[in-house]
């Protein structure tokens, strides 16, 4: 029985690893960060495994959701890390090309809190509706509208190309 459930999950981790770990990269903002919360959720997942029904992927997302929301909570990952030298940001002046667009779009995301940051992710890129945000993130639906308003006029102004390029509805 036991190889049969590390058969399925070492399955689905190396079928979706990797849009898994898009994900939690869009939640906290960092490489690293990406792949302790990635871990942590898929460690969450595996021991519950057995008793997962269906599809195994919205409930490893909820686990990120989660662990993102409790890890803002916490003072701890709210620290600055002091360092000896700034380093220096390149400043991106053509955005004829999308990928330059991109690059702008993912250092303007990172600048945002993180309860904005996660709104965004889950209205826009995983597509959720108000209420399906407001569940996953815990809070309600008035937050997650009001906390996607700021962000998107936030990215706005950091980001004016966004809309020439693109339009970003604020949807009900």
């Amino acid at each position: 029985m036991a190889e049969v459930v590390d058969g399925e999950f070492t399955a689905f981790v190396h079928e979706r690893g990797d849009a898994l770990l898009r994900v939690a990269y869009a939640l906290a903002g960092s490489q690293h960060g990406a792949e302790d919360l990635l871990q942590n959720a898929l460690a969450k997942a595996y021991a519950r495994w057995p008793r997962i029904r269906g599809d195994a992927e919205p409930y490893v997302k909820r686990i990120l959701y989660h662990d993102q929301v409790s890890r803002w909570r916490l003072r701890s990952h709210r620290a600055e890390v002091p360092v000896a030298v700034l380093p220096e940001r390149a400043v991106q002046r053509d955005l004829g090309q999308d990928s330059d667009l991109r690059l702008l779009l993912r250092d303007a995301l990172r600048r945002l809190p993180p309860r904005q940051r996660a709104v965004l992710i889950l209205r826009y890129l995983e597509d959720m509706s108000v209420e399906e945000t407001a569940a996953a993130l815990g809070c309600r639906a008035g937050t997650v509208a009001s906390q996607a308003s700021r962000a998107l006029a936030k990215l706005r102004e950091l980001v004016p190309a966004l809309d020439e390029l693109t339009t970003f509805q604020e949807a009900p």
